[in-house]
């Protein structure tokens, strides 16, 4: 039997049939509402107002539309990796090394595609050995992006986003000790032999006296110098200030330099060519690499200056913490990981005490 005969067969049954319908109906959106309602999310209004009236669809639907959409969306809340770039810098981290920062975590987040908050240690160390296995990176590279890991996701932590770090399982990678090349006194005579300008004379001398980073070098200026005690005011990681001190070789050249300049620039070294523009890091390593090769000296850079400095002050007897200080480091292990040993002083000590 159709409706239709129904109606015109049985009047008052279809009336009754119609209006339970009806309620029946009414009972299941109210509790189509209400459970969108439960759902207990505010920031999507007209997602919700369209799921409940305009396009209906169940509280699960909306659901997976609203994480759609968060996924779509990247607001300050979400994007961990900004908030955390934001804390290191507000800590003093330069922005070359944010720019690393940035670039290590999210390889690994677009690698995992997972939620921050659904990373487990498992996937950091999936992450890492087929890093390294597909960069054939060494040990002293693993660790230093397990150590970035570490850090955002110990702040993550701290900042109550996530429970518990998953690289707090993940230990130190264990490194061989390398014995990294230092300049002798006689590298450094070639070295100053081969400079055909008194401003790389300086440089160089300027280096190999103070041991300064080559970041400081470029951002001195003429003011910086005083030339009566022999020193001058660096601004070094995390714009940290502290005095380095040159000897009378590195003074002489100095104002020999600045003696000759005609250019009215502030900065202290600057280009040879016109219109004589602060000198930067990659024209001081251009410049090294060019005297270095002249002086058949392999693999002359800035940084190698720092480390000569270290080892030589260490070896002729400076106590180790005032080494740290004269090169600026937080942690004293960083100022004997730059300290080497000269092999033909350990032999000479075995022989005055042990053999």
């Amino acid at each position: 039997m159709t409706l239709e005969e129904l109606k015109n067969q049985f009047p008052d049954l279809y009336d009754y049939v119609l209006n339970e319908g009806k309620k029946i109906g009414k009972e299941e959106e109210r509790e189509r509402i209400k459970a969108i309602d439960d759902i207990g999310v505010n920031n999507y209004s007209e997602l919700i107002e369209n799921a409940k009236y305009v396009n209906p669809m169940s509280a699960s639907e909306l659901a997976i539309n609203i994480l759609k959409k968060q996924k779509e969306e990247k607001t300050p809340e979400q994007n961990f990796v900004e908030l955390f770039l934001s804390a290191k810098r507000i800590e003093g981290c330069s922005e070359k090394s944010l720019k690393y920062y940035k670039a290590t975590i999210e390889a690994m987040l677009n690698e995992l595609q997972k939620d921050v908050k659904h990373i487990v240690t498992d996937d950091i160390r999936g992450y890492l050995t087929e890093y390294q296995e597909k960069k054939k990176s060494s040990k002293v590279t693993i660790d230093n992006i397990r150590r970035i890991f570490s850090s955002f996701f110990s702040w993550l932590e701290d900042e109550n986003y996530i429970i518990k770090s998953p690289v707090r399982r993940i230990h130190k990678v264990k490194t061989g000790t390398q014995i990294k090349e230092v300049l002798t006194d006689e590298n450094l005579e070639q070295l100053r032999d081969n400079c055909s300008r008194v401003r790389d004379l300086a440089m160089i001398d300027l280096l190999a006296s103070t041991g300064m980073r080559v970041g400081e070098l470029v951002k001195l200026n003429r003011e910086d110098i005083n030339f009566n005690e022999r020193e001058c005011i660096v601004f070094g990681k995390g714009n940290k200030e502290r005095i380095v001190y040159f000897n009378a070789r590195a003074k002489i050249h100095l104002q020999q330099y600045l003696a000759e300049r005609k250019d009215r620039n502030k900065a202290l070294f600057v280009s040879l060519a016109k219109p004589h523009n602060r000198l930067q890091i990659s024209g001081v390593e251009t410049r090294l690499r060019k005297i270095g090769k002249l002086s058949k000296i392999v693999r002359v850079h800035p940084h190698k200056f720092r480390r000569t400095l270290a080892t030589m002050a260490i070896d002729k007897g400076m106590p180790v913490e005032q080494v740290q200080k004269l090169l600026g480091h937080v942690k004293i292990d960083t100022t004997m990981h730059y300290a080497m040993v000269n092999q033909t002083n350990v032999k000479l000590s075995h022989r005055k005490f042990i053999s």
